[in-house]
């Protein structure tokens, strides 16, 4: 889905619901999504059911299908519990680390993904204001959101910001 620019959440609803893609509702693709991220920031079935409002059964359902169906990422997670418990700590992708005491096997599979989802947005900051800074704009970077960034800019720049802000956040990180 990723590779062909498909909707990643609705695509992962057709799976886990066993379903063609054009009868996914709004409601399944916003459930696959929050299964697609709670899960590998070791999210419970508990916590799952109170995030989108259906019974703790119902939530380990969506569980249990969605790693039945993508093996791998179960597969993934352990062996980033089991680097970590040797190595001591768990890092991103950019080699930031992050030691572990009590709560390791939880932050051991979620480190590499969520702390390399920050060192991304991150890069994309730094490289979004050298590039406001370079083209000699009065728009600024004044905020970060979790994933989003927000510019504030002069109504004649705001479209160029925009293209900025778009280009930099691409391409902060390749990756496959």
């Amino acid at each position: 889905a990723f590779n062909s620019g498909d909707d990643i959440h609705t695509i992962t609803a057709s799976q886990v619901f066993n379903l063609p893609v054009d009868m996914v509702t709004p409601q399944m693709r916003s459930r696959a999504k929050a299964v697609n991220f709670g899960i590998v920031y070791g999210i419970g079935a508990f916590s799952l059911a109170k995030d989108i409002g259906v019974s703790n059964k119902e939530a380990k359902q969506y569980i249990d299908n969605y790693l039945a169906h993508y093996s791998g990422v179960n597969d993934y997670m352990q062996k980033m519990i089991d680097l970590a418990k040797d190595k001591g700590y768990s890092e991103t992708l950019f080699h930031r680390k992050r030691y572990l005491r009590a709560f390791g096997e939880r932050v051991a599979r979620n480190m590499p993904i969520q702390g390399t989802a920050a060192d991304i947005i991150k890069i994309a900051m730094v490289k979004v204001d050298d590039r406001l800074a370079k083209e000699n704009m009065k728009s600024r970077l004044i905020l970060q959101v979790h994933d989003e960034l927000i510019v504030e800019a002069p109504e004649d720049e705001a479209q160029k910001a925009l293209e900025i802000v778009t280009e930099e956040m691409e391409n902060a990180c390749k990756m496959k």
